[in-house]
């Protein structure tokens, strides 16, 4: 079976004052059409940063310094496009993000636009990437809210995201990102900011879902539960490197490295003893190496007595209006910075 996304050798570097840092350090792993690959990994372990990589919403800091991140959409393409080297503005990328590739993100209430109706926002995407009639798009997007479970979808789509429960926020959330019904599916940390309840109705809904559509699903989360119930392959991750992966039997019944060892023995388990107790993960010892290069030197043939910064005749004003929300009112302009 051809690999929906392979990713080879992959090197993301952030840009710092005091140096680069190596954010992830020559990841390798692929996604099958139809499987779920769990990226499992502490915060800062650079699995939301790949996600970011292949959705081409890199924060301007980062760059991906080499490595490739191969695409395969036999709808879309003949051949497996490379995501890495992709403007992320352009077109191509355009088409893709959302339409083909789509992203469950973390807090669906800072994700939402509260000015707008679920409605509105979810039908959006299926009018950017689809050519649909406004009719046929608000029954898709109704239909789409049903199957992820909203009890009445007709009186939904007229609701704000601030009008509902975390855990229809986040469902409504899924129908975004499922309603181009796209080949590939990053759910970032989808259901971290839920009670354990909600969590395990959002687990079996993407379950559901995925054997329903076909959906290729990469799975990024520091929850062991969580891959465990979900998850086909695993990728653990730590500090930008990638520590050990394989099938969910493999890596549950026979782990192999010591920090997976330790992620283990950090999570509390069935049968254990009165007087085991927990191990911090920093207890731990392996081999990382240096994340951050050391800053480039100053040139020596540069000129002390040149300034480092230097500013000349920069303005800066603002646009202030007076009356209705909506704009209405008269308009005056505030000038904060003149000739400076």
């Amino acid at each position: 079976m051809t690999d929906l996304l392979n990713i080879n050798n992959l090197q993301i570097d952030f840009e710092i004052p005091r140096g680069v840092v190596h954010a992830v350090i020559d990841f390798s792993f692929s996604v099958r059409p139809g499987t779920v690959v769990a990226l499992v990994g502490e915060s800062g372990s650079g699995k939301s940063v790949t996600a970011q990589a292949i959705m081409g919403l890199l924060p301007a800091k980062a760059r991906i310094a080499g490595g490739e991140i191969l695409f395969y959409e036999p709808n879309y393409w003949g051949e497996p496009i490379d995501l890495a080297k992709l403007n992320p503005e352009s077109e191509e990328m355009r088409t893709l993000r959302g339409g083909y590739i789509s992203m469950i993100f973390q807090d669906a209430m800072a994700s939402f636009s509260h000015l707008h109706t679920i409605g509105d926002q979810v039908s959006e995407a299926l009018f950017l990437h689809r050519d649909v009639s406004r009719k046929e798009g608000l029954e898709h997007t109704e239909r789409m809210l049903s199957l992820v479970g909203f009890p009445n979808p007709a009186d939904a789509m007229g609701l704000y995201p601030f009008e509902l429960s975390g855990g229809l926020r986040q469902r409504a959330m899924i129908a975004m990102a499922l309603v181009c019904r796209p080949s590939l599916v990053i759910a970032d940390e989808s259901t971290t900011a839920l009670d354990v309840s909600v969590q395990a109705q959002i687990l079996k809904l993407i379950k559901d879902l995925r054997e329903e559509l076909g959906l290729a699903v990469l799975l990024i989360t520091h929850d062991l539960g969580v891959v465990a119930n979900l998850a086909d392959e695993v990728v653990v991750v730590h500090q930008g490197k990638i520590m050990e992966s394989g099938t969910i039997d493999d890596i549950f019944s026979d782990s192999r490295h010591p920090y997976l060892k330790a992620l283990f023995s950090a999570v509390p388990q069935f049968g254990m003893k009165q007087t085991q107790r927990l191990v911090p993960v920093s207890d731990i010892d392996y081999e990382l190496g240096p994340l951050i290069s050391d800053r480039e030197e100053w040139p020596e043939e540069a000129n002390d007595d040149l300034p480092m910064l230097e500013v000349k005749n920069v303005c800066k004003s603002f646009s202030t209006r007076k009356g209705s929300f909506f704009g209405t009112g008269k308009q005056t302009v505030v000038e904060a910075v003149k000739d400076v």
